[in-house]
């Protein structure tokens, strides 16, 4: 494929079509290697979905969740956001081993854009997150969830979980591009699985967390993200959001973490890929 790229003739649509080529052309590169080794994606959708089965399901009849709303449907966003957390990990070790193992050293010659490199990881990896996705909303529709604002609202949950997905991806790439220890990338990906899911209201309230935790989970912005897709599938109950600014706005915190993180994770994964390109 590195052959291809370097002798093809200029595209007749510019600069950006040849972007947008190079970007596709990756981004089959990694959904090759993901039909032939599936790995990511089996350990990006067994994580939300043990903790669906283990507490969702098992432990339903023991969490009471205020307002009366089942807790299937109460702790559906928080299992469905772990597939943005759960995919920073895998995503970041793959950069960094594609750093590791020779890409640098094929694509210092090549005329492709480090742009194009990195966004056609994030689209592969995005594929892998929606068929994450998909398949933890099957099963959380078998042990009982359900939507109850209509299909265009819900459809608009999960656009807002595929957005939230994506920047994810980016902060993996930022974390493999400026972090090449495969050992402290695992550990760091699992820290970011456990603290920014469990210190909000994923599975609980935040009312139900201690006094001196709740303001930190009122403005995770994991809570503001899950409080939005809450109300729009129905299943928001009152105040378990908390109080205060992100719990009366959740949608605009929301649109302002999730834009401010990709602005910054792009441009230090792009820098990343540029010093390790360049060395």
């Amino acid at each position: 494929m590195a052959t291809a790229t370097a002798t093809r003739p200029a595209p007749s649509g510019g600069a950006f079509a040849g972007h947008v080529g190079d970007t596709l052309a990756l981004a089959g590169r990694h959904l090759t290697h993901l039909r032939r080794s599936p790995g990511r994606l089996i350990l990006v959708t067994m994580n939300p979905l043990v903790m669906l089965i283990a507490v969702g399901y098992l432990f339903r009849n023991s969490m009471q969740v205020p307002g009366g709303v089942a807790y299937e449907d109460f702790i559906m966003a928080g299992i469905a956001i772990q597939v943005g957390l759960t995919s920073v990990g895998p995503t970041a070790i793959g950069v960094a081993l594609d750093l590791r193992h020779g890409l640098v050293d094929r694509f210092r010659w090549l005329p492709i854009s480090p742009v194009s490199v990195l966004v056609g990881r994030t689209l592969s990896d995005l594929f892998v997150g929606a068929v994450s996705l998909t398949t933890v909303s099957l099963v959380g529709l078998a042990v009982g969830w359900r939507p109850h604002e209509g299909v265009l609202r819900t459809a608009a949950g999960f656009g807002v979980l595929l957005a939230f997905v994506y920047v994810m991806l980016w902060v993996g790439i930022l974390l493999g591009t400026t972090q090449k220890n495969i050992e402290a990338i695992d550990g760091t990906g699992a820290l970011v699985l456990v603290v920014f899911s469990f210190l909000s209201n994923a599975y609980v309230s935040v009312s139900g967390l201690p006094g001196w935790l709740r303001p930190v989970a009122e403005w995770n912005p994991v809570t503001s993200v899950i409080t939005t897709c809450r109300r729009l599938w129905g299943n928001d109950p009152a105040g378990a959001a908390g109080s205060g600014f992100p719990a009366e706005h959740p949608g605009l915190v929301t649109a302002i973490t999730l834009s401010a993180l990709l602005v910054v994770a792009v441009a230090g994964s792009v820098r990343g890929f540029r010093r390790a390109v360049g060395r």
